[in-house]
């Protein structure tokens, strides 16, 4: 247990701070799983307007120091490849 009255206070913004991070990549991983549920059926529009909100749900969470911005570039060229792959038609065999 914290002695100090600094150690007890950084205690209770550690709790803000984190269950306000949690809840952000919570968020971020819920956009993209949209985005990935999108991609499997849905109109090219869908996909796009949900490529878009998951890219600026990753974007904000780096802003706000939640996400590491190499981690979130990552993510990003993931989902593109993955948007693009969509996008072009199957091959026919």
């Amino acid at each position: 247990m914290p002695h100090s009255v600094s150690a007890k206070k950084r205690i209770r913004q550690n709790v803000k701070h984190r269950a306000r991070n949690r809840a952000a990549k919570t968020a971020v991983r819920t956009q993209v799983k949209k985005l990935l549920a999108t991609l499997e059926g849905g109109s090219p529009e869908d996909k796009q307007r949900e490529f878009r909100a998951a890219t600026r749900a990753v974007d904000k969470a780096v802003t706000r120091g939640i996400l590491h911005k190499n981690a979130a570039a990552r993510q990003k060229s993931r989902l593109t490849a993955k948007l693009k792959k969509a996008a072009t038609p199957a091959p026919q065999a």
